[in-house]
């Protein structure tokens, strides 16, 4: 798995542009989301999604996913669970000090981040986790809130 995690890592930069097509056909999709329902459709997804991005990213389902913006490094590998970089543990040789036979999953993030095409988007502070999601699809989550913002917008430029 972890071989799998430093593979996505290297390969960010084609990744990232998948999942920013991804992201745009999800939320293309929300009539039909919205349509099924989105607690219908939560199980089903959250299982193809943990398959998925528990393969590629090592993923641990905290339903608010910040792989776009950390190099397709999932922060949650940190086994201090930091989500704004790197403690002041890290070792010279880029592992992590709980877990020496691991980079840090930060050092890995600002080299993924380098390779995508929005590479300051790692600038971008992290909220904390909020655990009562944890479990809960992101890509469900993503699709509702940008069909959301995309309502605001509609909704403000016609005052």
């Amino acid at each position: 798995m972890y071989s799998v995690r430093q593979w996505s890592v290297t390969n960010s930069k084609h990744l990232g542009k998948f999942y920013n097509l991804f992201e745009l056909a999800l939320f293309k999709l929300h009539p039909v989301f919205k349509a099924i329902g989105y607690d219908r459709l939560e199980k089903p997804v959250r299982v193809i999604e943990h398959a998925v991005k528990g393969f590629l990213f090592d993923c641990q389902m905290c339903g608010q996913c910040a792989l776009s913006s950390t190099g397709l490094s999932c922060p949650m590998n940190c086994p201090k669970n930091l989500r704004n970089g790197p403690c002041g543990g890290v070792r010279l040789d880029g592992h992590c000090e709980v877990k020496p036979e691991m980079r840090c999953v930060w050092v890995e993030a600002w080299r993924g981040s380098a390779l995508m095409e929005d590479s300051n988007a790692i600038r971008q502070v992290q909220v904390a986790v909020d655990f009562s999601l944890k479990g809960s699809s992101s890509w469900l989550r993503v699709s509702r809130e940008n069909a959301a913002a995309k309502a605001l917008l509609d909704q403000a430029g016609e005052v």
